[in-house]
């Protein structure tokens, strides 16, 4: 349910989502979360609030990784408790559900990065990383011998990093 029109309580409910999330965001998990999977703030409107919440001071920037994070301030929180009645009873709910259910899904997979590229001799070099929000937890680089090894493992990564993580950690802390 988009509401048209009504920047102020669009940022709220941007606040909204990040105070339910309780983990820092990238600006991709922001947009796909309230514009793509369930139309709570248009695409554009969302790619212009973002930026004027991180001017106005109710969001901020965590260096490092790839994609910067953002999250909540204090002077988010509260304007956002100050104000949230504003944002209508129907969309809160549908947001504090929709969190529940998928905010596991969606840390994990901004948390999760993988790449790979084509070597000289013909085989590919498989990228992965788990990042925390100021440095990296874990990352993993080897050669494969095709494209098509290098896309399943590409592809399985999101579902297998915190597995894949613990078996390392038990088996090196052992």
């Amino acid at each position: 349910m988009q509401i048209k029109g009504e920047t102020s309580v669009n940022k709220l409910i941007l606040l909204f989502v990040f105070d339910k999330m309780e983990s820092p965001l990238s600006e991709r998990t922001i947009l796909d979360m309230c514009t793509s999977s369930n139309k709570w703030i248009n695409y554009m409107d969302c790619r212009v609030l973002l930026p004027k919440l991180l001017s106005d001071g109710f969001i901020c920037e965590i260096p490092g990784g790839d994609d910067p994070l953002y999250m909540i301030t204090p002077e988010g929180r509260d304007s956002l408790a100050n104000f949230y009645i504003t944002i209508p009873l129907s969309v809160r709910e549908e947001i504090a559900r929709f969190v529940k259910a998928n905010s596991a899904k969606f840390r994990m997979r901004q948390e999760c990065k993988s790449d790979y590229y084509q070597n000289k001799d013909g085989s590919f070099t498989v990228f992965l990383k788990i990042l925390a929000p100021v440095q990296p937890m874990l990352e993993l680089k080897f050669v494969v011998p095709d494209r098509k090894t290098a896309n399943r493992i590409n592809k399985k990564w999101e579902d297998k990093a915190s597995e894949l993580y613990s078996v390392v950690y038990e088996t090196l802390v052992d």
